[in-house]
This record gives structure tokens, C-alpha cells and sequence, in this order.
């Protein structure tokens, strides 16, 4: 912050945090922010509300729901071992994969020092997220038959286009080609008692539902059936790559925002996820974080290509385009979008 500022602007705010306008106004929603009121009637950020909001975005980044940084911030400690316990095995994930690359960064040193040059190949495999291909294969109609490649897989995967733009078929054909993938579709919903019944019968799989639905519910949530149905595929399959059909089906807002809060934070110990979207709550690239990926698909069928979540990139003005606030993506629900026919010379 400017030392000769004293009170800073939502943006200015949000933007001296780096998080976005919509965090701020949520953590003044749950009272854990309270920021003062302008001459004119804006919000303001004095020093004391910067400070208390950085600590929220501190723990918010250590994997703590909204309702565990309300009660830490209060001086409460209930649940704070769960929460301290879930972030060792975060770091203890991570310490693990940093090892294996200085273990290989020794390796080529020591070949190194014996004279042989390393491959290109044993270099670019350092990276933290190499662009391997992942799976390849020909897009089905309505595109051509294109050969198609994901690259750059990350934790999180968005399939993002207009409707009729393809995103479910492709989605389908991932499912088909990534090692071990699962596809979950809008079926889900109305397969509710069913799913509901399996999970029953498999008491570590309740038990791992039961948890994280705590979690989501004490980040705001709502315990409904879509949500409910939603947590037991992610548990059950949480060895496989899941590609998920519109994620935010039957999800309110904030239990949308409490998902995807949830699967950012938990992104490092599952296998990629891929989720279909059109809801600004899902993929708000404001919240994004460098390990997540959009695959874009075109209105006219052009084949489907990588979008970096960063303003200018290639593609990324047409990605924002697609998503839309709950409210928005329910009004616009079953629309289409048409290219204008063109006549023939």
C-alpha cells in the first residue's frame, strides 16, 4: 500500500491483495471485514481493514474455509487441527514432488561433472507443469476431424465455449482418451437416490462425503441434493481424472463459490480434474491461480484450443464472453449461439 494513501478503493484494495472485489465483498458478507463508508457513500479500506483482510487471505491460502478463518481470527481454536492437519499433507505433497526434482537436478549435475551433456528433453522435464501431451485424437462432429492434443493439463481444467459450441462431445472424447478418465454427467441429478444408496453401502466412502461436506457447508454451501450428488462422484472418484458435465448444476452461488474454493485447495492431491462451465463463480479469472487451465471452444466450430487465464492472451476476451453470475446463466438457460448465415457468391 502507498504510504501516502491512507484508505484505499475496492479496487485499490483488492488489487494491493491480489484477490478480486467479489473476495472482499464476501468477507464483508460473513463479517469478517468491515470496511468504512466514504463521504460519498463508497466503500474504504484504512489501514487496520488492509491488515485484518491480508490475514484472511493468508489463511484463505493455507486451505481454511471461511467459517475456520471466522473462528481463528476470533481466537477460537475448534477445528483448527483438522485444518492444521490437512495443510501438512499439502506441504508434505509438495516437499515430496520438490524432492524428485532435486533429485533429478543432482543427477544431471553429477552427469555433469562426468562430462555428459544433458538431453533437452531431461532439461525441459524440470518445469514444474511440462507441457506433456496428455491424450490425442480426432474431434468428432460437428468439427471435421481435426486431430486434437491436451497439452498443459493442470489440477484444474475448464471447458469453456457458448452453447452448441461442442464443449459436452469433447468432454465426452477426453473422458475416452485420458488414462483411467471418468465421465459424470447432467444425469447425476436425477440418479440423486441412487448414488446416494452406493455411497450408504461404502462406510469410508460416507465418511469421506460426510468431511468434505462439512468443509463446504461451513464455507457457505447449501446441503442440497446437486451438491450432495456432486461430492460423492468427486470422492468415489478421486484416483481417477473425473471430467465433470456444467459442475454448477443445481448449485446456488455461494455454494459454487464454496466448490470451487474447496477444489483449489485440495487440487494438489488429485489427479486433473476437467469441469464443463459457463458460471463466472466457477472460473472468476480473477481468483485463478497458476495451476489451472480453460479449454475454449469456438462458436463456429473452429477446433478447441488452450486459453491462459491472463487478460490479452489469445483467446481469452472470448473465454470471459462465455461466463455469466448464476442468476445471468439461469435466464440464459437452453440459448444457443448461432453464427449469421452467410450467402453464397
Amino acid at each position: 500500500m502507498r504510504a501516502s494513501v491512507d484508505v484505499l478503493s475496492p479496487s485499490e484494495a483488492a488489487r494491493h491483495l491480489g484477490i478480486s472485489t467479489k473476495a472482499l465483498r464476501l468477507y464483508e458478507e460473513r463479517g469478517l471485514l468491515h470496511p468504512t463508508r466514504s463521504a460519498t457513500g463508497w466503500r474504504a479500506y484504512g489501514p487496520d481493514q488492509i491488515r485484518r483482510a491480508a490475514e484472511i487471505v493468508a489463511l484463505r491460502s493455507l486451505g481454511f474455509s471461511l467459517k475456520q478463518v471466522e473462528r481463528v481470527v476470533s481466537g477460537v481454536a475448534d477445528g483448527l487441527e483438522p485444518a492444521l492437519g490437512a495443510l501438512q499433507t499439502r506441504l508434505e505433497s509438495e516437499f515430496d514432488q520438490l524432492s524428485q526434482r532435486l533429485e533429478k537436478i543432482s543427477a544431471l549435475r553429477r552427469a555433469l561433472a562426468q562430462g555428459r551433456v544433458p538431453a533437452v528433453l531431461d532439461l525441459a522435464g524440470l518445469t514444474a507443469a511440462p507441457d506433456t501431451l496428455v491424450a490425442g485424437f480426432n474431434l468428432p462432429w460437428p468439427w471435421g476431424g481435426e486431430w486434437f492434443e491436451a497439452r498443459g493439463v493442470r489440477a484444474l481444467n475448464y471447458i469453456v465455449g457458448p452453447l452448441g459450441s461442442g464443449k459436452t462431445r469433447l468432454a465426452r472424447m477426453l473422458a475416452q482418451h485420458l488414462p483411467g478418465a471418468l465421465f459424470i454427467g447432467l444425469d447425476r441429478i436425477e440418479r440423486h437416490e441412487e448414488t446416494r444408496r452406493a455411497m450408504e453401502a461404502d462406510s469410508e466412502l460416507r465418511q469421506r462425503v460426510e468431511a468434505s461436506l462439512a468443509w463446504l457447508v461451513e464455507d457457505g454451501a447449501t446441503e442440497a441434493d446437486a451438491l450432495v450428488t456432486l461430492v460423492i462422484h468427486l470422492e468415489r472418484g478421486r484416483s481417477n481424472m473425473l471430467v465433470i458435465d456444467m459442475i454448477e448444476q443445481g448449485l446456488d452461488e455461494p455454494t459454487q463459490q464454496a466448490v470451487i474454493s474447496d477444489l483449489r485447495r485440495r487440487g494438489y492431491a488429485r489427479p486433473p480434474l476437467f469441469m464443463l462451465t459457463r458460471s463466472s463463480s466457477i472460473l472468476d479469472p480473477a481468483e485463478a491461480t497458476p495451476d489451472e487451465a480453460v479449454i475454449f471452444c469456438p462458436a463456429n466450430h473452429a477446433p478447441p484450443f488452450m486459453v491462459r487465464i491472463t487478460p490479452g492472451a489469445p483467446g481469452y476476451d472470448a473465454m470471459v464472453s462465455c461466463l455469466g453470475s448464476p442468476d445471468v446463466r439461469a435466464r440464459t438457460e437452453g440459448m444457443i449461439a448461432m453464427m449469421p448465415r452467410q450467402e453464397k457468391a
